[in-house]
């Protein structure tokens, strides 16, 4: 699809361009103020000497400062995933994630005293009434207080993150998103982005598909050494991070961040290792269905319906907001708000980076949404995605800007929610029962790749981290057999893996960026088939107690929000069978409608 027509993004309500001079005037005030800041409080945290409401100001002002420096580098970050081969672009970023280190410098000690604040001092300050809006806040801080180092390691670590870890997140990004991957179709040569190359993948010609994985990977085996060096560096230096922060093994930094206990990221993952046959399951009813012989993995995801023209971007914003409408008004007029005032970047265009993302910028301002919009299907379920997002930061605004933000294991509830939403609409309109069995079988291939195969990038990253701490550098090959091992323990003798497969590990951008992310995948999809059983069975008095959980933020932990606004328990082990067993449900209905449906694509 030409990206004619298509919203690009205005991001003035942040900054009126990359030579706004009001970007050098925040961050030298916000620099200026966190001096004052240092200058004020340091020692006196530690000590104990400041009242409540002398504590509450503190927090007032360091949050403010935190957020005037966030809104710049939330720009910075926008812009440069529009277009990361604009030099001004990269430097812009690189600059402010410099100021960002030096202001750091200023505000370090606050964290640092914190935790060390006997515990009755700090519960006498957490209890103080004023301190309320701030709880949820001190409470996470002092929990990594086993994992801090002193002031002067800190301050060195961050300064040099900007060349170490920082650097080597924005050589990934410059490189994935400058290859043309060569793909030849119908006698013609094709330069194509990462993301129009991964679209071929979707497309109903068998050939057109074959030719998309020989080109993608073409262009990643080309650069395999420099991927596979960037890879070993980030996960030495993330093994670096939890030698001197004493943590016990790779994923103990995350599940912190994430609020979750090791113990339920365990079961979960093997919950849904145990649901595996599933995934067999589907590929042979698909390989029936399409009538093939043999599935290899460019044909995972061809339709179950021939495509004729892309779908209009008018027409995908239609069927979002009508879903949203069904469910909720107040939730479409929110997403509404997302269109009518240009605060998505839709277009695939050189130099953008892949992939889709909402950003919540900073809780004065607005979410933005980025998408790369080629017009198939697969874009309408990634618009609502991230629209869902969208809708998710912008109610948790009136939280604080410490709260406002979620961890990564309920980031995740109103993108899936909202892409439910849509299939639900979607599936309830359709009559024609081919048409219904494609929907479904779609909504199904969907859901695993969002919980099974999370599962499986998350056991490779697992086997990675394990192998370069015992192994030393690994080699590409190393890791392509690591990567191979955990695919096959999913597909099983279903689907066959060609050689060309064990390189498709090098795209994956949360291994650069968020090491061990991909678990929340699987949490937040099967949390949300339980919250959308809640849906079915309440109706519309489910929609309020849904509003305030989105609402709260990150102003509670992940099982205190879904127990207290839900009533729902995610440390029990039913919980997690209850959504997969959904899941088995949906395929069943697919396995019953799959005989009265005649046709078969080749």
């Amino acid at each position: 699809m030409k990206a004619s027509g298509l919203p690009t993004w205005n991001l003035s309500d942040l900054y009126q361009g990359i030579d706004d001079p009001k970007i050098e005037a925040d961050l030298r005030d916000s620099l200026q103020r966190a001096e004052r800041f240092e200058q004020q409080y340091r020692g006196r945290i530690l000590s104990g000497e400041l009242t409540g409401k002398r504590f509450f100001e503190a927090l007032e002002e360091l949050e403010s400062i935190r957020e005037g420096v966030d809104r710049v580098l939330a720009y910075a970050y926008l812009v440069f995933a529009a277009d990361t081969q604009n030099p001004k672009h990269g430097a812009l970023l690189q600059r402010t994630q410099e100021r960002f280190t030096e202001l750091q410098r200023h505000l370090l000690f606050f964290e640092l005293e914190w935790t060390a604040v006997p515990e009755k001092k700090a519960e006498e300050w957490m209890q103080a009434p004023e301190l309320s809006r701030y709880r949820h806040f001190l409470d996470s801080i002092r929990k990594w207080a086993p994992h801090r180092l002193s002031e002067a390691e800190e301050k060195i670590l961050e300064e040099k993150a900007n060349t170490g870890i920082r650097a080597f997140q924005r050589l990934f990004d410059e490189t994935i998103n400058q290859i043309q991957f060569q793909v030849d179709i119908d006698g013609e040569r094709r330069s194509l982005t990462e993301q129009e190359a991964l679209a071929l993948l979707y497309e109903p010609q068998r050939e057109v598909r074959r030719a998309a994985a020989k080109g993608l990977t073409e262009g990643l085996e080309r650069n395999a050494p420099l991927f596979t060096f960037i890879f070993n560096q980030i996960v030495a230096d993330h093994a670096s991070d939890d030698r001197l922060r004493h943590f016990p093994d790779p994923m103990a930094s995350r599940n912190l961040s994430n609020e979750i206990e090791p113990a339920a990221v365990d079961a979960l993952l093997a919950a849904c290792e145990s649901y595996y046959g599933l995934v067999a399951r589907y590929y042979r009813l698909k390989k029936a269905q399409l009538g093939l012989d043999q599935l290899y993995d460019y044909d995972r995801y061809a339709p179950m319906t021939a495509r004729t023209e892309p779908i209009p971007f008018d027409k995908a914003k239609g069927q979002v907001l009508s879903a949203f409408t069904d469910f909720s008004p107040q939730v479409a007029e929110i997403a509404a708000l997302f269109f009518e005032k240009n605060w998505i970047d839709a277009p695939v265009r050189p130099g953008k980076r892949g992939g889709a993302f909402s950003h919540g910028t900073v809780p004065s301002v607005h979410p933005y949404v980025f998408v790369n919009y080629l017009g198939n299907p697969r874009d309408v379920m990634t618009l609502a995605h991230e629209l869902g997002h969208g809708v998710h930061q912008w109610v948790s605004r009136k939280q604080n800007y410490f709260n406002f933000d979620t961890p990564l294991t309920t980031a995740e509830t109103a993108s899936v929610f909202a892409e439910m939403l849509v299939f639900h609409r979607l599936r309830t309109e359709e009559q024609d029962p081919k048409q219904r069995l494609a929907l479904l079988m779609e909504k199904l291939e969907e859901s695993f790749a969002t919980i099974f195969r999370q599962v499986v990038l998350c056991r490779f990253e697992q086997r990675v981290h394990a192998a370069r701490r015992t192994e030393g550098e690994l080699s590409p090959d190393r890791i392509n057999q690591l990567w191979l091992s955990e695919n096959r323990a999913m597909f099983g003798d279903a689907l066959t893996l060609t050689d060309d497969y064990r390189w498709w590990w090098m795209y994956i951008s949360h291994f650069i960026h968020s090491p061990f992310y991909t678990y929340a995948y699987a949490f937040g999809h099967l949390l949300v088939l339980a919250l959308y059983q809640k849906y079915l069975e309440e109706g519309a008095g489910f929609v309020p107690k849904y509003l305030e959980l989105l609402s709260a933020g990150g102003s509670q932990s992940p099982n205190q929000l879904i127990r207290e606004k839900i009533g729902l328990d995610i440390t029990k082990r039913d919980f997690w069978q209850g959504g997969l067993r959904f899941l088995e449900q949906m395929l069943e209905e697919a396995e019953r409608l799959a005989p009265t449906v005649s046709a078969k694509l080749s």
